[in-house]
């Protein structure tokens, strides 16, 4: 009897500690800084400018079909969305050519299921002639909970809708306005380094080497660009975050990195791992080492006006008219 009340005695100090660790955590995940605490510091990075700027997430995800024409036409012509970047994604087809896509597979947004026969057909397996027969909208759901595209299949789809290579998006953002872009491989391995190798050609190509990100959750891929590219501009991997988060932290004295700007998770504790990485203390050791902040997916007006306030560089938002309207009401 005695030995089961000092296990019992154990349990309870175990549970005490634990839920004392929760309760710090959940504390320090919904801390919200001051903004009397933003320092400046002088810098030469470009994506540093003094004001908070908007980026559309996959080209305005919440308002348009993800990363088609339709949605990058959408923030373009409406004076209401104010974009300064679009961020979108890229994977490499069968036949070599880098489009637009989130995901490896189609299915989430698109009919690919019924058009290919076949559920989780990767876009690395088919052709840009292949691809371009989905409607890349057939999924998409309004906020109102309307499928205004499900029904368009084959030559009924609008070339608005379907899948975009690179050159195909960048013809048209270019002739559009004055863009940045954050574009991120989504391939590994070998494919992702091909996909590097192209990116960077055409990005020298059309002079758009200084107005580019070029991320990727892949390490390999991120060390490739920095050991090859070193006159692009990179978003920091995953790895990288890492050893940031506890670099600012610490106040590390002889911090360094090849990357120049931090692309950052906030408001989702999925993504970030319960940390907050939304702090006067990150953003301000990430500016005194001239690196940029920007923040994804960033859709809550308190969210969007806080990041604000304590000095984000960038909201990349799925609704970029939302962050337009919070940053105008902020003067």
């Amino acid at each position: 009897m005695k030995a089961w009340k000092v296990i019992g005695r154990c349990l309870l100090v175990l549970l005490c500690v634990v839920l004392v660790i929760a309760i710090v955590g959940i504390a320090q995940f919904f801390h919200r800084s001051d903004p009397k605490n933003v320092k400046r510091y002088d810098t030469d990075n470009p994506f540093i400018t003094g004001e908070t700027a908007i980026s559309a997430h996959r080209s305005g995800a919440g308002d348009y079909p993800e990363e088609t024409l339709a949605a990058f036409r959408g923030c373009v012509e409406n004076p209401d969305f104010a974009v300064d970047y679009f961020e979108f994604d890229l994977h490499m087809t069968a036949d070599d050519i880098l489009v637009l896509s989130h995901d490896a597979t189609l299915d989430r947004v698109s009919d690919a299921a019924a058009v290919f026969g076949a559920e989780n057909v990767l876009v690395r397996d088919k052709t840009l002639s292949e691809l371009k027969q989905l409607n890349m909208a057939a999924q998409f759901v309004t906020d109102a909970g309307e499928a205004p595209y499900a029904g368009l299949h084959g030559d009924a789809v609008p070339d608005e809708l379907r899948i975009l290579s690179l050159d195909e998006v960048l013809d048209y953002l270019t002739s559009a306005g004055d863009y940045r872009y954050i574009i991120e491989i989504k391939d590994g391995g070998e494919t992702g380094l091909a996909a590097a190798d192209q990116l960077y050609a055409t990005l020298k190509e059309r002079g758009l080497l200084d107005r580019v990100i070029i991320g990727s959750f892949r390490d390999e891929v991120a060390a490739y660009i920095t050991a090859n590219y070193p006159d692009t501009h990179r978003s920091a991997s995953p790895e990288e975050v890492v050893q940031f988060y506890f670099a600012a932290l610490t106040g590390k004295k002889d911090f360094t990195c090849s990357y120049d700007v931090l692309q950052l998770p906030f408001g989702d504790a999925r993504e970030s791992y319960g940390l907050n990485l939304g702090t006067t203390t990150i953003i301000n050791f990430a500016h005194a080492h001239d690196l940029a902040m920007q923040y994804w997916t960033v859709n809550d007006e308190a969210d969007l006006a806080y990041l604000a306030s304590v000095g984000a560089d960038a909201l990349i938002t799925d609704y970029p008219d939302r962050a337009a309207a919070v940053l105008q009401g902020m003067g």
